[in-house]
């Protein structure tokens, strides 16, 4: 059963190794199968080296395993609120990526510098608010997505598909979960590069005209970037 998203699932995983986005076990990417409604999530605590497409699991939007001997990533409970929350979302990547997680750890949004952020991004990435105690102490990885949630009101996700969790690290999506790994390569560099840049001492957005530009041309209506369709 779902053979071809378990697969895909575990290639993102692997995907996330391939572009030094994890070390250890420090990671996750999760998909959502189109027909079910089903989740499918690495299991927990499984290093990348001994990952196999059988050990991916299989739960429903209420975290009921459906398919799947191991326990689902510690991570669950956040990724399937942002699914319940999120329905145009396929797929989600959790990582600690270095210079994503640097921002995340300094509590700072990623400002706007340059186009390479504008061609994914609408805009600063943000880091939400700090969990309170409470909020850590009961249902942690739910109040995880909440934050996530809360952070991203007023936002289209697909237009900012990632974001910085206060202290810990980076979340990203996409309508699968290939593209949800493409947007947290995306944001590791982009992080990267905001850091060199405040470095060399500029700190302020690019000019909004210039913003809008470069991600309309790759995701508004008149898109033109890439190869017809017709």
């Amino acid at each position: 059963m779902l053979d071809e998203i378990r697969e895909s699932v575990f290639r993102a995983n692997l995907d996330l190794v391939k572009h030094g986005l994890v070390v250890h076990s420090w990671g996750n990417v999760s998909g959502r199968d189109p027909e079910t409604g089903y989740i499918v999530i690495k299991p927990s605590g499984i290093s990348y080296e001994k990952l196999r497409a059988d050990d991916m699991v299989v739960v429903d939007l209420s975290g009921k395993i459906i398919e799947g001997k191991l326990n689902p990533s510690t991570d669950t409970p956040t990724h399937l609120l942002l699914y319940r929350t999120w329905p145009g979302i396929g797929g989600i990547v959790h990582t600690h990526s270095t210079c994503a997680t640097a921002w995340a750890q300094a509590g700072r949004n990623i400002p706007a510098l340059g186009t390479t952020h504008a061609d994914t991004f609408y805009g600063e990435i943000p880091c939400t608010r700090k969990l309170k105690a409470a909020e850590v102490k009961s249902d942690y990885e739910v109040n995880t997505g909440r934050v996530i949630i809360e952070r991203l009101s007023n936002m289209d996700p697909l237009h900012m598909p990632s974001v910085l969790v206060y202290g810990h690290g980076p979340f990203s999506w996409g309508t699968t979960p290939e593209q949800a790994v493409y947007n947290a390569v995306t944001l590791e560099e982009v992080a990267r590069m905001a850091l060199y840049t405040i470095l060399l001492g500029k700190d302020k957005p690019v000019e909004k005209y210039l913003l809008d530009k470069h991600f309309q041309r790759k995701h508004g209506k008149k898109a033109y970037y890439g190869q017809s369709k017709n």
